[in-house]
């Protein structure tokens, strides 16, 4: 979701929420009708998500949203919040109480993600004109025709909540927040993470590097948002620029590459819906909205769909399946604005994918072991103090300093060194007085480049 204040790390990197812009019609609408928001994901069929859940509907599988957090109270996602945290030190310890620059984020991914909708209770046909209304159950009961349901309607979620977009009351920072919130994920059991936050900067803080290093050897699939030009993300920002993440880029509502609600990149992998999206509202409410934060949990549901399908599957095979069932678009194979190509949830269900050798997005731990030159041969098994930067690896560059006059008990040296140049060069002066005399001597023996023989050159005059 764009945001219209940024806060800048100490290295420059500034997170933001990766969305769009909400409806601001839409903010407080009633929840009335709302199967009409049902009628209003039409990336269900598009993207090829109803015929996958043929196969599956993502049961069984933890998918960690790292966010603004989840209202894990609104109908739609009623059971579906099944635990969480908050690593902004403002939150609530559960991680569903929304908070930051834009509070609704995390509740509108979330419902996109793993929604299950909800039944509007109606009043018996056969009742009285004159009885009351009945009351309506405090928790509907999970699941229905009514609001919005996910991509992975059967999948679980942890809410990790953030403060991010504004100053933080907490204290932490942005910095300090992601690896935090990665490791967090990872040690409760998450197979899939959900972030749909970028910044302006292709780079990250060292201090990320082993969070996502730890994700990378837990196994689990790491979703992140390319960002929106409109929020002033031209360019893809981490995290979704860190290898092995699958980075999802957004198109319009034509099907092409969206030119508000996307960036470019190389290290785009796919790329999902991202205009004209609904979602729900904290406090039981719903909202259209766009940006590459609602493409990224549709990605991340599928995720969830296949890791269901196939607890077996390892983290790598997951993102292969999904980038290499891709409808190719743009420029022919893989290119910066749709990465592999458009989402084809059918076919990452349902295609025969050969296995790939490794990851097709990269690796973390051969991009530290390359440009941070460490070794992580194993995982940490417990996250250390977070730092706001972890202590620069490579050695600071140095810098010539002009140093104060050599003294006379250091003056020997110098006229050693002197004294020999000295010498050097009447030696070369000596030399091109001899060279010169002997050019005019008769009888010079000159070599054949080709053949190696020697022979005489008569002198000039000579008969």
């Amino acid at each position: 979701m764009t945001l219209r204040r940024r806060r800048s790390l100490s290295i420059a990197l500034a997170t933001t929420l990766a969305g769009g812009t909400l409806a601001g019609a839409l903010l407080t609408a009633p929840a009335a009708s709302a199967d009409a928001w049902r009628d209003k994901e039409f990336w269900l069929k598009d993207s090829g998500v109803t015929n996958a859940w043929q196969v599956s509907k993502g049961a069984g599988v933890k998918v960690a949203i790292i966010d603004s957090g989840i209202d894990g109270s609104h109908p739609d996602l009623n059971g579906v919040v099944v635990g969480g945290t908050d690593v902004s030190g403002a939150g609530a310890p559960n991680g569903q109480k929304s908070i930051g620059a834009k509070t609704e984020h995390g509740t509108l991914v979330a419902s996109m993600l793993a929604g299950r909708g909800h039944t509007t209770p109606t009043a018996s046909p056969s009742a009285s004109a004159s009885a009351p209304p009945p009351v309506p159950p405090s928790t509907p009961p999970a699941g229905g025709p009514d609001g919005i349901v996910g991509v992975a309607p059967e999948a679980q979620i942890l809410s990790v909540s953030t403060w991010l977009g504004s100053p933080n009351p907490g204290g932490k920072s942005d910095q300090e927040q992601i690896p935090d919130a990665v490791r967090w994920a990872v040690d409760n059991g998450a197979k899939v993470i959900n972030i749909s936050l970028g910044s302006t900067s292709p780079d990250w803080p060292q201090s990320w590097d082993a969070a996502f290093l730890y994700a990378e050897q837990k196994d689990v699939v790491i979703v992140a948002a390319a960002g929106n030009r409109v929020g002033g993300n031209i360019q893809v920002g981490a995290p979704a620029t860190i290898p092995g993440v699958l980075t999802v880029a957004g198109l319009d509502g034509e099907g092409r590459a969206s030119v508000d609600s996307s960036s470019q990149g190389i290290s785009i992998g796919v790329a999902a819906p991202a205009e004209k999206l609904v979602g729900a509202m904290p406090g039981a409410g719903y909202a259209e909205w766009a940006g590459t934060s609602g493409a990224a949990p549709i990605v991340s549901g599928v995720a969830a769909l296949i890791r269901s399908k196939w607890p077996e599957m390892s983290a790598n095979q997951v993102i292969n399946r999904i980038v290499s069932t891709a409808k190719d678009a743009g420029a022919p194979g893989k290119d910066p604005l749709y990465g592999y190509g458009i989402l084809n949830a059918e076919a990452a269900l349902k295609d025969d994918v050969p296995a790939a050798a490794s990851n097709p997005l990269g690796s973390i731990a051969d991009w530290i072991r390359v440009h941070r030159r460490g070794d992580f041969s194993e995982p940490s098994q417990a996250p250390v103090a977070s730092p706001t930067s972890a202590a620069p690896t490579l050695a600071d560059p140095t810098v010539p300093v002009a140093k104060t006059p050599a003294s006379m008990d250091d003056a020997l040296p110098a006229a050693v060194v002197l004294g020999f140049g000295g010498l050097f060069l009447a030696l070369i002066v000596g030399a091109a007085i001899q060279l010169r005399r002997v050019s005019k001597r008769p009888g010079p023996v000159v070599e054949e480049a080709e053949t190696g023989v020697m022979e005489t050159v008569d002198p000039p005059g000579k008969k």
